[in-house]
């Protein structure tokens, strides 16, 4: 028995399905949700007031009618109703009105092991009837028992003392089994039973020996709600590295000398490059856009890590020049393991020639667009883990590993700190699809749930709960992983918001005691879904974080900018004008109707994010009042939210939505030239360049990049997001963007792409260029474009030029660096036109005083000296 008990694991450890159905079960919703290891809550109206039961079937067999009596149960347990006033952990006020529940202090002993099994809350008549019936969320009572952090350490798999240890925490598992493979192509070769921890739910196996190279999977046979009795093959949810397409888990240590390439250990960061939040300029950049177009990069190395190896590829002869302009950071979208990407075999579209308002070309790339190498990578796999995609060798573990640090290492030779894009708020699925691996080790505990027990969807896709013990450890040992192991200076957070401002400041904490310095975060701070104004927990969102030092992304200044979204219908906020591009002076040919007063407010705001969006800073607004920033209104939310410069972080364009040079395509005036279009791309560029906070540029902001208008491009593959660093061609008129996110947009589409003057010219790419470099000289030359205080700018900042007077189409700024570190000037005055128009602005506090031009603009390679 025990022999075939043994086939039937191997066998599943070689099968070409992930899962195997041992016992089916009933489907029944969690409409009640466990608060703590007693005590529950029954969602919503619940009939009469007594007969409350807790059934139990360590088979999965219970079977539930109504007007009749439970049964294939094993156990069962009265539960006593609380008063409805009891005191409730406000960690589930969400959930509405609903009824307290406790079991009994002499049976709590019985709820570990009944946790490993099918359990029901059930209501009852006095003759045992069943009224009504619903399961139990599960991750309250796992917090309770089993998530202590002290207790559950060195999960995955670990190298120690000539032996390797493998840890999963699966506390609701009836059992554990782990299938080892030789190699990443090769059957497994033995089974392993583990032994569980009854005090943690850790599931642990330890074998003499180094058995790095190896690969591994788990079986774990898990009760899940609505399906039953379930062995999964699973990968570690702590996988440091994988084969191909993410089947097996590697078995590495990633302190191993074997993993670090030469140079490693040798090769200092540039970190003390950016010492506070305000040091850093960054530029945000996709691995496989910098270098898949670029001919000057070794083939083999087109689109992957090794690619920024190349010292002379043009690209990297672009960064380095951005970083001696002044450029502090990369900021590298996802790069950890990437459910959307194939890591071998994939495909490439046969795109065809055509005209630049075509159907075609878009119709090609989304032919194979599931299939391609292509993805911004929002759709974590692994945590942990590098992508494969990137790699030379996809389905050898250490390969990913050694070329992601060779990766980081060629940046921080060319003196940029490397950021990291981390998605910890969704996973790229859940329950038992074949990519869901945390819901399949413990199923109902990692995903933010609803009343109702389904998964919560808003990030995009299905969302985790931050706020349970471990899915937020899971959160903290993978920032400690890859800023420990990869030398990450910083992280950029996605969807930041869907996370607890309490957890982000323990991340922030524990990075900082070991490293001895500041690890910066930043991060998008929408306040929005399930958990909007803290219906959950305080939110790491834009207006919760105060005082944090975790800088979010403002879209103050960049909507006043951009001008006015566009909807699905393509109707006139298709076209609404922004400060920079036309706004009220210089309409464009779609019939808006814009006021001065408009065009004066939108100013202001654009003042909102030079000043780096501080709540207490005050200026005389439009209107003729003076305001605290905080007492101006943007969208029903104060203009200025932030204690402190470093919490904001100013932007013009980054990889969502259109990029600058497509939004301009659509409001500037049409004929306007293809020359004043370069200078209004560096206008946004000097408004970012200029703020207080953090500088954010996206990836070709300097070479006029466009998607040909896409407004997602996501999956737009290589042809709609490549860079070219031949400066020759920015992407605009490759064909109509993908149908999916903008065919309702075409008709408005064709237009612009069928008008070839809009299309720039290799001088005005040249030259943007070159300008954009001179901004980032100007901004690294003074600390005053950097304040690290709300004292300082407050202090040493003043707006001229406002009020109901205004020249609205012009922004300036006077600075005072005398006694400022750094300041390196006594005085500075800054302008920013966006007018087509000659203007002149008095200011009378300046009067008499002379000022030169700064010596970034006297230079004699300066991009404004050059005609064009």
């Amino acid at each position: 028995m025990a022999a075939q008990a043994q086939g039937a694991l191997k066998q599943a450890c070689d099968a070409s399905t992930f899962a195997q159905v041992l016992q089916p079960a009933a489907a029944i919703d969690a409409s009640a949700v466990w608060t703590s290891s007693r005590r529950m809550l029954w969602v919503g109206k619940v009939p009469g007031a007594d007969g409350f039961r807790l059934y139990h079937a360590s088979a999965g067999t219970l079977r539930l009618t109504l007007g009749q009596r439970v049964t294939g149960h094993d156990g069962v347990m009265a539960l006593e109703a609380l008063p409805a006033d009891t005191a409730r952990d406000t960690r589930y006020h969400y959930l509405g009105p609903a009824l307290p529940l406790q079991v009994a202090a002499r049976d709590a002993a019985k709820l570990r092991r009944w946790h490993r099994g099918q359990i029901a809350l059930v209501q009852e008549s006095t003759q045992g009837e069943l009224i009504a019936a619903t399961g139990v969320q599960v991750a309250g009572a796992l917090d309770d028992l089993y998530a202590r952090a002290e207790d559950v350490s060195d999960l995955g798999v670990s190298i120690r003392r000539d032996a390797t240890q493998w840890k999963l925490w699966a506390p609701t598992a009836r059992s554990v089994a782990l299938c080892l493979h030789d190699k990443a192509d090769g059957p497994a070769r033995s089974v392993l039973p583990m032994q569980r921890d009854a005090t943690t739910g850790v599931w642990q196996l330890r074998q003499r020996g180094d058995r790095s190279g190896r690969y591994y999977s788990y079986l774990v046979d898990v009760f899940v709600r609505g399906t039953g009795w379930v062995r999964n093959r699973v990968t570690d949810p702590y996988s440091i590295s994988l084969n191909t397409n993410s089947r097996l888990s590697t078995i590495a240590d990633l302190a191993s000398p074997a993993l670090a390439p030469p140079g490693w250990h040798s090769t200092p960061s540039p970190h003390a490059r950016a010492q506070a939040n305000t040091d850093m300029v960054i530029y945000e950049l996709h691995v496989r856009d910098f270098s898949v177009g670029d001919m000057s990069v070794r083939p083999e190395h087109r689109g992957k890590y090794l690619a920024f190896t190349d010292a002379a590829s043009n690209g990297m002869k672009h960064l380095r020049a951005l970083s001696s302009a002044g450029l502090t950071d990369v900021h590298l979208l996802p790069v950890f393991d990437i459910a959307t990407i194939p890591e071998a075999g994939c495909a490439t579209p046969q795109v065809p020639q055509a005209a630049g308002d075509s159907e075609m070309q878009q119709a090609a790339v989304m032919a194979v667009a599931g299939a391609d190498c292509f993805n911004w990578g929002y759709d974590p796999l692994h945590f942990n883990a590098p992508e494969g995609s990137y790699a030379s060798d996809a389905n050898d573990g250490a390969t990913r590993i050694k070329e992601l640090r060779q990766m980081v290492m060629a940046l921080h030779r060319a003196g940029l700190r490397v950021g990291m894009d981390v998605v910890y708020n969704h996973t790229s699925a859940s329950g038992q699809k074949a990519q869901s691996v945390l819901d399949r080790v413990v199923p109902g505990y990692y995903q933010r749930l609803n009343a109702k027990g389904e998964v919560e969807m808003s990030t995009c896709c299905d969302n985790t709960a931050t706020e349970h013990r471990m899915m937020g450890k899971l959160m903290l040992d993978s920032l400690q992983l890859w800023a420990r192991h990869y030398r990450m200076d910083s992280f950029r957070f996605d969807l930041m918001g869907h996370q607890p401002r309490a957890l982000m400041e323990k991340a922030q904490a524990l990075l900082k005691r070991e490293h001895g310095r500041e690890i910066q975060f930043i991060g998008e701070g929408w306040n929005y879904g399930e958990v909007e104004n803290g219906k959950r927990f305080v939110q790491a969102s834009q207006l919760s974080l105060n005082g944090s030092g975790i800088g979010t992304f403002s879209d103050r200044a960049r909507d006043a900018m951009r001008g006015g979204a566009y909807n699905s219908k393509g109707d006139e906020l298709f076209a609404r004008q922004g400060w920079l591009n036309g706004l009220f002076h210089d309409a464009n040919a779609y019939g808006q109707a814009a006021t001065r007063a408009q065009l004066m407010q939108a100013a202001d705001m654009v003042r909102v994010g030079l000043v780096g969006s501080l709540r207490d800073f005050s200026f005389t607004a439009f209107d003729g009042l003076r305001k605290t920033l905080q007492d101006i209104h943007y969208n029903g939310q104060p203009a200025g939210y932030v204690s402190q410069p470093g919490e904001v972080v100013n932007y013009v364009d980054n990889h969502d939505n259109q990029t600058l040079f497509d939004i301009n395509a659509y409001r500037l005036p049409r004929g306007t030239s293809s020359a004043d279009r370069a200078r209004v791309q560096m206008l946004g560029a000097a408004t970012t360049a200029f703020s207080q906070g953090v500088a954010y540029f996206h990836a070709g902001v300097d070479i006029l990049r466009s998607k040909s208008l896409d407004r997602d491009s996501f999956d737009s593959g290589d042809w709609f997001n490549r860079l070219d660093w031949t400066y020759t061609d920015n992407g605009f008129g490759a064909g109509l963007p993908p149908r999916q996110a903008n065919a309702a947009n075409w008709p408005w589409m064709k237009a612009v792409l069928a008008d070839a003057s809009i299309k720039p010219q290799p001088a005005d790419i040249a030259w943007t260029r070159d300008a954009f470099n001179d901004l980032l000289r100007i901004r690294a030359s003074s600390t005053l474009f950097r304040m690290r205080s709300a004292a300082d700018v407050q202090q040493r900042l003043t707006l001229h030029n406002v009020g109901p007077e205004q020249i609205p189409t012009v922004v300036t700024a006077h600075l005072d660096g005398r006694g400022l570190a750094g300041a390196g000037f006594n005085e500075l005055v800054y302008f920013i036109s966006v007018d087509k128009a000659e203007q002149r602005v008095r200011i009378p506090a300046l009067a008499g005083r002379a000022f030169t031009l700064h010596p970034a603009h006297l230079a004699a390679n300066a991009a404004d000296t050059r005609p064009r």
